[in-house]
């Protein structure tokens, strides 16, 4: 007797679902088992949902999680309807809203932070006029926080900051990788090919490198915090 589909027990509906979240994260050439770690899940966890149907739904969470990480619409995933809460309703009629993703990567104010996966666990929902006021409208924007104290008073350890991956070159604040570390400095050109990295909190010696020896990963152009 041939073995039916575990899936042909589902309403078509709930097939098409499954099969369209299958083909958008091969198209944009995502991984089951990275995505499951995203919404904090074990590697095996979509597969199973996709090819075996268990679990039958997935979180309402977690299933806006990878819609917003796709950027595609969450009903066009869904295995089921759900009637949206008044205060998760769009509030005004063409307000724009763009979403800077959170990643889950710790710029170091001190020692050095080991870099992480960089798939966004969560984002900062901003107003495309307040962008445009801050002048950040086309910017490359990551949200990441910082640990450690030597950018003290200008960044605390805990203060989230955006870095705009679209500005990599000039003087100013900037995320940058040494090795495998992350840290967030004050970047002086001092000559051709070499750079100085600056702490604001004086009890720390800036270094000075060459090019070659840093990558710049962007300039820090917003910050947020505790009070």
């Amino acid at each position: 007797m041939e073995d039916l589909d575990p899936l042909d027990r589902f309403e078509p509906e709930e097939r098409y679902a499954r099969a369209r979240l299958r083909e958008i994260i091969k198209r944009e050439g995502h991984t089951l088992s990275a995505l499951a770690r995203l919404i904090g899940r074990n590697p095996a966890y979509l597969h199973q949902y996709l090819g075996r149907g268990s679990p039958r739904h997935l979180d309402e969470p977690d299933l806006l999680r990878i819609a917003e990480f796709l950027g595609v619409d969450r009903g066009s995933i869904a295995t089921r309807t759900i009637m949206q809460p008044a205060a998760d309703r769009p509030q005004a009629k063409g307000a724009e809203f763009v979403a800077i993703p959170r990643l889950p990567l710790e710029a170091s104010a001190g020692p050095g932070a080991f870099s992480a996966e960089e798939i966004s666990y969560d984002t900062f929902q901003f107003s495309k006029r307040w962008l445009r006021e801050m002048g950040l409208e086309g910017a490359d924007l990551s949200a990441i926080r910082v640990e450690g104290d030597s950018m003290e008073p200008i960044l605390r350890s805990g203060d989230e900051i955006f870095v705009d991956r679209n500005k990599r070159a000039g003087e100013g604040i900037h995320v940058v990788r040494i090795g495998d570390a992350l840290h967030v400095k004050q970047v002086q050109s001092i000559g051709p090919g070499r750079i100085k990295l600056v702490s604001a909190n004086e009890a720390y010696a800036p270094v000075e490198l060459s090019h070659d020896e840093v990558e710049i990963i962007g300039r820090v152009v917003w910050k947020g915090g505790r009070i």
